[in-house]
């Protein structure tokens, strides 16, 4: 079996060129950085929220809805209240009686429905939120929840997408099961019109529900206090946000509502909605102690949130040729009990493909329905991984029905830099994934290895490919991107940098502190950052939509240069000289052509406050202009056991254009997890149903993730090239690294098989089930897989 190697020969020369060239031109960025909190984390020491202790705290467990519709006609709460260590019991008619959206980050923000209570007197899902106990310990409190006896009226399930848009459905929502649909219509057919001779090809693909599966599981702390201020610690991705979700429902004025980000061990999109600040905050308010829940692994898939499930039917005429005459797509989702961010998860969707093809004409129609099952939320990619999945498995088989090359067909779609996005109207700015996909091609030995055949005994091997887009930040109409950061030196040179940062693991801190040090010319150990508090963090959205390194690193890179003309303008008043024959160099502001001595940073500000009284401190907002696209083509090697029905991914290269890397290990560090979470919802992992809408899952013991020691060795390509608005030309890793790695995977199974399997994940079952309708011939024995 051909190998990658990590070497000119097979890498080629243009990718050491561009890392030469990115090392070579800056002192920091494109070098390797350890993340702030590496040493804390590793030593332990690092003060996670399930770590907090609080004066006089106490613990908090929810009683959850074993049914998936049901009304609770009763709850008996007596033996719990009368256990000792137990402070109260809560149900919905306890709660406020108004509902709230879990996704809102702004009041008035579009795309928001106020459907969820804090407690349900009708469960809409098995794990819907019943009651809540409040105890001296979690065990207790616990206990306490197991003794609640409910008396329940069964109600009619609706557990799929299409039993919930039938004309004689149960109606999880009085308003019915429809939640939202939309159209999109652009473009015009490419080539000879709509009568020209073309290639129609239609595919039906369906991605699974998952869990989040963040090492961390869902918590919160919460406190009220005699002077009425409520505090909030919660590792969210919006401290702002949760602010105004909770202050609305409670009936707080918002300068009464403190959130501070705390460390978060994972997140994946699971901790971007407002699942416990809401119900941990109320239950602080009626006890006036400071109160902590956390839910287990089991309590975390039930009742928290899950990438949804979605069936799309793609249909395609292609020119014989092969460019694309025009694409249409239909999409089915499944919301879960309540609305939360599919409406505008499901637009997202759609408006993916026109990033990654030029398509001619162009429509998607989607459908977000209600259903009786866990509320469906945004994931790692917010949609493009799943839409990703089905334009790529349908253009495979359109490549089979066309006779070409899977590489060749999409060479001949794909988008330019500077093309138009039809659907947003802007620029793709500077889109480097046909770079992407021929240097991956090459790396990759594609030509080669594809036309090898996949063999014909027990074991069979292929290889795949798939393409995917993103996005840089969340500018469009409808959202005016931008955020605000503040920066200070101080008196020996070092910089504090308050901005509301939301650490999700993947090294934000230490990018911003990178991108500051090298417009400064001083060391990123110099400079110090904070997590998010909204009592004294400046306004940001917060953390989702790859925004942080495009839109926080473009705000700090424009920071800096603020201060240093800061510097550089203090320094000149000190020296007697004008600003243009000054620059700042190494910690230094130096005189250009004269031999007037440098002046340290520190010097600089300690003479400015004794002779003017001048901080040397900025604070600016910075507004997004641009949003170009982020893309990433991957490249699979997987062996089938047609005994067994296990595959074993057994190679790959992610190929991504960063634009820069800022932090290079951190960097191709995402890379490498995004395929290790994409394998797994290519081929095991699954949020699946009973008949009775429970989830089988009982935690991680039949929740299968892909281990260590089953990962390939994966090889990462970075294409850089600058350009676009981002910091030093950066763009976003940690979502687009994720989108086209199932589909590369399904397209390398079904090469290696002669299947067509369009439905996720590909588990032995499905598979053996394909082989069967191929009356494939019995093959010898036993195998071992990823999922096994």
């Amino acid at each position: 079996m051909a190998r990658l190697r990590v070497d000119q020969t097979v890498l080629g020369s243009a990718y050491f060129e561009d890392y030469h060239r990115s090392v070579s031109r800056y002192k920091y960025v494109g070098r390797n950085h350890p993340v702030s909190d590496a040493v804390g984390k590793a030593g332990g020491d690092l003060v996670f929220g399930s770590d907090l202790q609080l004066p006089g705290m106490v613990h908090a467990a929810l009683l959850l809805s074993p049914h998936a519709h049901a009304r609770a006609l009763r709850i008996d709460s007596t033996r719990a209240r009368e256990i000792p260590g137990v402070l109260g019991v809560y149900t919905h008619e306890d709660a406020p009686p108004g509902r709230y959206c879990r996704y809102r980050i702004l009041p008035g923000q579009s795309g928001c429905v106020d459907d969820e209570p804090l407690f349900a007197s009708t469960a809409r899902f098995a794990g819907d939120r019943i009651a809540a106990v409040v105890a001296t310990t979690a065990a207790i409190a616990r206990a306490a929840v197991r003794s609640i006896a409910v008396e329940y009226a069964a109600l009619p399930s609706v557990l799929t997408i299409d039993a919930a848009l039938a004309a004689d459905a149960p109606r999880v929502h009085p308003d019915g099961n429809l939640l939202h649909e939309f159209a999109i219509d652009v473009g015009t057919v490419d080539g000879h019109g709509e009568s020209g001779e073309t290639v129609e090809i239609d595919t039906t693909v369906t991605t699974q529900m998952l869990h989040h599966a963040a090492l961390e599981p869902h918590l919160c702390v919460a406190d009220y206090d005699s002077s009425g201020q409520l505090t909030i610690w919660s590792p969210c991705q919006s401290v702002y946000g949760a602010r105004t979700v909770v202050a609305d429902l409670l009936g707080l004025p918002y300068h009464r509502v403190r959130v501070i980000k705390v460390p978060m061990g994972g997140s994946f999109g699971g901790k971007q909605e407002f699942i416990l600040e809401p119900v941990t905050a109320y239950l602080a308010m009626r006890t006036r102690r400071p109160v902590s829940l956390i839910l287990d692994r089991d309590e975390c898939i039930r009742a928290t949130t899950v990438r949804p499930t979605q069936r799309s039917r793609v249909r395609s005429r292609f020119h014989p040729d092969g460019r694309w005459a025009s694409l249409e797509v239909d999409t089915v989702l499944a919301a879960g009990a309540y609305a939360g961010s599919s409406p505008d998860y499901t637009e997202a969707m759609a408006h993916k493909l026109t990033r990654l093809y030029r398509v001619g004409r162009y429509r998607h129609h989607g459908r977000v329905a209600y259903t009786t099952t866990p509320v469906a939320g945004g994931m790692r990619g917010w949609g493009a991984p799943e839409i990703a999945t089905c334009a790529e498995i349908h253009l495979d088989r359109a490549a089979r029905r066309l006779t070409l090359d899977p590489v060749e067909l999409r060479l001949r779609n794909l988008v330019d830099p500077g093309d138009i996005d039809p659907t947003s109207g802007r620029s793709v700015g500077e889109a480097w994934v046909r770079e992407c996909l021929t240097r991956g091609a090459a790396a990759f030995d594609w030509a080669r290895r594809v036309a090898l055949e996949p063999g014909q005994g027990r074991w069979r091997r292929a290889v795949g490919v798939a393409c995917g887009a993103h996005k840089n930040g969340m500018l469009s109409e409808a959202f005016p991107e931008s955020t605000t950061m503040s920066l200070k030196m101080n008196e020996d040179g070092t910089l504090d940098l308050n901005a509301a940062l939301h650490e999700v693991g993947a090294g934000s801190a230490v990018t911003l502190q990178t991108i500051i040090a090298e417009a400064l010319d001083v060391s990123p150990d110099r400079i110090s950052t904070r997590e998010a508090d909204s009592k004294v963090s400046p306004f940001d959205f917060g953390c989702f939509g790859s925004r942080m390194t495009y839109v926080g690193g473009a705000s700090a890179l424009a920071l800096a240069a603020t201060l240093r003309a800061r510097l550089i303008e203090a320094a000149a008043s000190l020296l007697g000289l004008p600003s243009e024959r000054l620059r700042a160099v190494d910690g230094h502001v130096r005189p250009i052509d004269a031999d007037t001595p440098a002046l340290d940073y520190g010097a600089i500000v300690q003479r400015a406050r004794l002779r003017d009284g001048v901080e040397i401190s900025v604070t600016q907002t910075y507004r997004g202009t641009s949003n170009p696209g982020a893309y990433s083509v991957q490249f699979a090697e997987v062996e089938v056991d047609t005994l067994t029905g296990l595959v074993r991914v057994s190679d790959y290269l992610s190929v991504v254009d960063i634009g820069r890397a800022i932090n290079r290990q951190m960097v191709e560090g995402q890379c490498r997890g995004a395929v290790q979470a994409g394998i797994g919802s290519a081929l095991c992992e699954e949020v699946a149903l009973d008949e009775a809408g429970r989830p089988q899952s009982g935690g991680f013991k039949n929740y299968h993730l892909v281990n260590a020691v089953d990962m390939p060795r994966v090889e990462v390509l970075l294409v850089e090239h600058g350009g676009d608005d981002g910091p030093y030309g950066a763009k976003s890793v940690g979502e687009i690294a994720f989108v086209p790695t199932a589909a590369a995977i399904v397209n390398a199974v079904n090469r290696a098989l002669g299947t067509e399997l369009a439905r996720l994940p590909l588990t032995p079952e499905r598979i053996l089930a394909a082989l069967e309708s191929l009356a494939a011939p019995d093959v010898a024995i036993g195998a071992r897989n990823a999922c096994a």
